[in-house]
């Protein structure tokens, strides 16, 4: 059974940087044709996808506002997907979790919270 389990949560000031780590157990993140995605959900909003993982590591991002401020990869040896964040702004504040788009399972998420 393959479970998700994020990590990093944080409480940052503006323009600071935090860095996520989704740590994949029963399963591995290099299987054939598997997607991975952050996502996240703001406080009383929905949840909005912000990176997605190809099966070959390629990251696309899907949300104009975390273009170029956010980075996603991974390394294949320990099996642990990552979502470097910089210049965090509060609009930033959500659920961070990570996502098995191939499996339809995600992790519990972890608390981002950026306030001056």
């Amino acid at each position: 059974q393959v479970q998700l389990q994020e990590s990093g949560p944080g409480l940052v000031k503006p323009s600071q940087t935090l860095s996520l780590t989704c740590t994949v157990s029963g399963g591995s993140i290099t299987t054939k044709y598997y997607y991975w995605s952050w996502i996240r959900q703001p406080p009383g909003k929905g949840p909005e996808r912000v990176s997605r993982l190809s099966p070959s590591g390629g990251a696309t991002y899907s949300t104009n506002f975390v273009r170029g401020r956010f980075t996603a990869s991974r390394d294949n040896d320990k099996n642990t997907l990552y979502l470097q964040m910089s210049d965090l702004q509060p609009e930033d504040t959500a659920l961070y979790y990570c996502s098995s788009d191939s499996l339809g399972i995600s992790g519990r998420g972890t608390q981002v919270t950026v306030t001056p």
